[in-house]
């Protein structure tokens, strides 16, 4: 995990509690007892568990309320009525370039990309995709590929589905290659999950060289897919912007061109409740899912969608948007930031990561504590995101992972709930050092 030297003012006076005395450790656990007791005399009643936008952030949107002026497209689309299945052209362009994508690659549809997924999974099950054998409910075991620390609600929808779940090491480059190669050589390996771009929660981004390798491992499974959730491709916390890889030219260059199945959403760039989702893929990936959604539906929103194309114009429209988001965004991970290093630098009992974009930050602490600090949490008014959450059936065998999701409370309400956060890293910690004397 990504470290930052923490300032020398701040360590000089700090070892690592692995080498405390017993005494001192004795000293050091009774502060922490006395720290944790202030805090929950302070009856806090505080919320980081999931990554939602804060009432500013969806303020930044609030004149898609006054939009469309008009009922009809730049095309002469009249968008109160059926059909346009794969969504106003208008707004699939200025998505098709900041996705970096063709438009004929791309759609746009209502206001959840998780419902999108649930579809392709779903039609895959059913029916089988392009390049299947057979439906996938027809083979003996499904599995899939899954990065962890990663996204908890990828894991409960295979879970719903009975599809086994074998996990991989996400680093700050993206999934261990090595690993999934092995991996894929089973023909049961269908698919894998990917947050390409500031993944949740590490905030890692896959490289180019790592996608490239993604796209062109040869697969036992012919169907093998890639789920590319790029959830937080526009969400940069600092100027200097990722660029997420480049993966549908990658799978088309490496001769799998209908490999990779990507996603993204409006649901943290407007209203998280009334978005447009997007799915990008190979036309021919495009014309099945189209094939099999015609029975579903006659046509998306696209009220909403002209809305949102009004409201942005173009993509340095959206560009401008996501700047104020960075605005509001960056001092709050700049308080988790700085709450973690005050408290915890120098002892030895937790890492995080330092992301650059997205809306986690990926806290490590001692293996067989993660668990006890969020109970600890708890019962001082403070929740946080279940340990494991981060994990395939919610369970992380070293019980260190946790995720904090500093976005929804105001600034003051991050800095107050990080210190507390901090304690109780501390107090877990010490408790269990002590306990080993």
């Amino acid at each position: 995990m990504s470290h930052e030297s923490a300032s020398p003012e701040s360590t000089t006076a700090r070892l690592p509690l692995s080498d405390w005395s017993v005494e001192d450790l004795a000293t050091f656990l009774e502060e922490q007892r006395e720290a944790y007791r202030s805090l929950q005399d302070a009856g806090l009643s505080l919320d980081l568990t999931r990554g939602k936008p804060s009432a500013e952030q969806l303020d930044f949107a609030a004149d898609l309320l006054t939009l469309p002026t008009t009922a009809k497209s730049p095309s002469g689309v009249d968008t109160r009525n059926y059909g346009g299945l794969e969504g106003l052209v208008e707004l699939r362009a200025i998505f098709a370039e900041l996705l970096g994508v063709e438009v004929e690659q791309i759609i746009a549809g209502g206001n959840s990309s998780l419902t999108m997924m649930h579809e392709v999974l779903v039609n895959l099950r059913l029916h089988g995709g392009v390049t299947s054998e057979r439906p996938w409910s027809q083979e003996e075991k499904v599995t899939f590929i899954c990065p962890v620390p990663g996204y908890d609600r990828h894991y409960t929808m295979l879970a719903h589905h009975g599809i086994e779940m074998v996990t991989v090491p996400m680093h700050e480059d993206g999934p261990d290659v090595a690993a999934c190669r092995e991996l894929v050589k089973d023909p049961s390996v269908k698919g894998m999950w990917i947050v390409p771009t500031y993944a949740n929660p590490a905030g890692s981004v896959v490289t180019q060289e790592v996608a490239a390798e993604l796209a062109s491992m040869p697969t036992a499974a012919p169907d093998f897919t890639i789920f590319w959730d790029n959830a937080y491709a526009l969400h940069h916390l600092t100027e200097d912007e990722a660029k997420s890889a480049d993966i549908l030219s990658l799978c088309a260059a490496a001769g799998n061109p209908h490999r990779t199945v990507m996603f993204a959403s409006t649901s943290k760039i407007t209203f998280a409740g009334a978005g447009v989702a997007f799915l990008a893929s190979s036309v021919e990936n495009i014309a099945w899912h189209l094939s099999h959604q015609q029975f579903a539906s006659i046509g998306p929103d696209k009220v909403n969608h002209l809305r949102h194309l009004e409201f942005f114009g173009d993509a340095d429209g959206v560009r401008a948007h996501m700047a104020r988001h960075r605005e509001s965004l960056a001092p709050k991970f700049a308080a988790v930031e700085e709450a973690l290093s005050a408290e915890l630098t120098g002892l030895g009992i937790a890492e995080w990561t330092h992301p650059t974009g997205g809306y986690f930050v990926s806290l490590d602490v001692l293996p067989g504590t993660a668990s006890r600090v969020v109970q600890l949490a708890k019962e001082a008014g403070i929740a946080l995101t279940p340990a494991g959450a981060s994990f395939p059936r919610g369970t992380d065998p070293d019980d260190t992972n946790i995720r904090l999701a500093p976005s929804f409370p105001p600034l003051s309400e991050v800095r107050t709930a990080m210190a507390g956060v901090a304690t109780c890293v501390a107090l877990a910690a010490a408790e269990q050092m002590s306990s080993r004397h």
